[in-house]
């Protein structure tokens, strides 16, 4: 089972990247308002030496920033949702509001990364 948010979910099933779509495009709450939720995405693999440097940095975005939904999904245990989003290297980093991709970040960059993330929680506080 996936933990709150503001914390790093490991997505390991199609279901399991289905509900934490829908969950967060529908049912995001930020104080009295129902707004949908933005999510950030790490397309990794286990063998992906630049993938493994930039993670500890992710999990830190993600306790840092909890008003975002940060999700880890591994290409080659969800290669069909890897596809639908056309990862074709790694690390790649979708950044996807009410279902759609809204930015992308290919490649080990963390002050792009970050720059991008609080992006996103500038359109969630203002929305």
């Amino acid at each position: 089972m996936a933990a709150a948010h503001g914390s790093l979910h490991v997505i390991t099933s199609k279901h399991e990247w289905d509900a934490k779509v829908f969950e967060a495009t529908t049912n995001g709450k930020i104080g009295k308002k129902l707004l949908p939720l933005k999510i950030v995405v790490d397309f990794t693999a286990s063998w992906c030496g630049p993938c493994k440097m930039i993670a500890p940095f992710y999990a830190e975005l993600s306790e840092k920033y909890p008003q975002l939904v940060f999700l880890k999904v591994d290409v080659d245990e969800m290669a069909e949702v890897s596809a639908e989003w056309d990862v074709r290297a790694m690390p790649t980093f979708i950044f996807i509001k009410d279902g759609k991709q809204i930015d992308k970040l290919v490649g080990l960059n963390q002050p792009e990364l970050e720059k991008k993330v609080l992006n996103c929680v500038a359109m969630t506080q203002s929305a």
